[in-house]
């Protein structure tokens, strides 16, 4: 795995001239592989750093959830360095966090370190799921943008398995393997922090925040030599230049309440399918379905390959069936899963392998919906005058939810029982599911333009 996403990157960038947007995509959404292994990889060494700081209850979940506190600080504030400083250069911090983040805490002999560079990971984490994904859709022609901007969560996913298998691997080298589960991840960091070197700005970035428009053009030419001057057009008739470039715009105001609403029931709708909660605590769920500790272990690489092969089929039909039409088929297949999880448990049915079937079933059907869809719709459905802002909004409610469904779980499964917590997420579907048949617009084929206008106007 490690060598097909090295050696992709590489070719992107090789061929630069002939796939430059392809490349450019593929550069960034590295930040997304490294974004699913950070949020991946604690869990196979969350039980060796309990034993090894022989920390109490409190402390050991305070170091679980520390990189997510910093996700949801760096989700909350990633707009402001993005519209300030521009997309390349917060990207550059991005990878700098992750760097530091992973050899930080594989050297840690102080547990208040390791926190601290937990922490920042977790701050790399949020900034790059509000960037990312913007940058992405800004360079994307619209009739590829969904699956550009996809390979975001391609590489989400793609890192949670990697670390998954890579915690299942490096389990075997001993009581100190923990360090080598985290330190790894400063290869892909550093690689990460070289390749941004060759990406550009993004051209509405240039354009609403610097008005430079011939610099912003170059790159529109780069990107469809044969609509730019119209785009270019488009970008500066769209009515956000004078509000984006004084960065007075207000997010939360009455012309911008659709998109708003949209970004935040979308991203609720996405923590409470109980996707966080398996993805951080797979093999409890596994041994409370009574497989053994190695099996679960083993179970979570399971996991990690399901949600990579049904991503990548996600990502190769977001742009031909549109973007609802994954969420509607979806939602069906979430409930019906999560039931199905929910009513194994109620008949206490443990011993077999039901509740690992179901779950995956799960994982492949979130793959193919809500979890390529995400990032995509999000990025799209604001105006460039407050697309930053609207991502960051997005972003940090996903990522409150994120932590709130993952500090909540181990009570809730402990107290209430398999049955009724998934029972409870699957309910969240059924709601869900009227969000999307009732609520979420088509976004596929449309420019970011169009697709503005229409959102805040209808």
């Amino acid at each position: 795995m490690w060598y097909f996403a090295f050696s992709l990157t590489i070719y992107s960038i090789t061929n630069m001239s002939k796939h430059s947007v392809l490349a450019w995509s593929v550069v960034v959404a590295l930040g997304g592989f490294l974004f699913g292994f950070d949020t991946a990889v604690i869990s196979g060494a969350e039980k060796s750093i309990q034993h090894y700081w022989q920390l109490t209850v409190f402390e050991h979940g305070l170091t679980i959830s520390v990189a997510l506190i910093g996700t949801v600080i760096g989700s909350l504030i990633g707009s402001l360095p993005s519209d300030r400083f521009g997309r390349k250069n917060t990207l550059y911090f991005v990878a700098l966090a992750y760097l530091f983040s992973s050899v930080g805490t594989a050297l840690a002999e102080d547990w208040s370190v390791f926190l601290g560079f937990r922490f920042l990971g977790g701050l790399g984490v949020g900034v790059s799921s509000v960037v990312a994904p913007i940058y992405i859709s800004e360079v994307s022609p619209a009739a590829q943008r969904g699956r550009l901007v996809g390979l975001f969560q391609f590489n989400v996913v793609l890192g949670i398995l990697v670390s998954y298998l890579s915690n299942y691997l490096i389990s075997q080298g001993g009581a100190s393997s923990w360090r080598w589960m985290l330190g790894v991840q400063a290869f892909p960091s550093l690689l990460f922090l070289v390749l941004i070197k060759f990406v550009p700005e993004s051209p509405r970035w240039l354009i609403l925040k610097k008005g430079a428009m011939d610099a912003a053009l170059r790159i529109l030419r780069i990107i469809d030599p044969s609509n730019c001057e119209q785009e270019l057009a488009a970008i500066k008739s769209s009515g956000s230049v004078a509000a984006g470039a004084s960065g007075n715009e207000r997010l939360f105001s009455a012309k911008y309440k659709k998109p708003v609403m949209l970004a935040m029931l979308f991203a609720f709708f996405n923590q409470v399918s109980g996707i966080n909660a398996i993805i951080y605590y797979a093999p409890r769920i596994f041994e409370m379905a009574g497989l053994g500790a190695h099996s679960s272990l083993l179970s979570t690489v399971g996991i990690g390959a399901v949600n990579f092969i049904f991503t990548l089929i996600a990502i190769n039909c977001i742009d031909k069936v549109g973007r609802r039409l994954l969420m509607l088929v979806g939602s069906f297949g979430l409930i019906a899963s999560l039931f199905l999880v929910a009513w194994t448990f109620h008949q206490q049915a443990y011993g077999g392998f039901a509740i690992p079937a179901y779950v995956m079933l799960f994982i492949a059907f979130f793959a193919f919906s809500q979890g390529a869809v995400i990032w995509v719709f999000i990025a799209e459905i604001f105006p460039n005058a407050v697309r930053a802002k609207g991502q960051t909004l997005g972003s940090s409610t996903h990522w409150v939810m994120a932590a709130i469904i993952a500090f909540c779980f181990p009570y809730l499964a402990e107290t209430f029982g398999g049955a009724v917590t998934f029972t409870f997420f699957g309910v969240m579907m059924v709601l869900q599911l009227l969000f999307v048949w009732r609520w979420m617009p088509e976004t596929k084929g449309k420019s970011l333009e169009q697709i503005g206008t229409n959102i805040v106007l209808h």
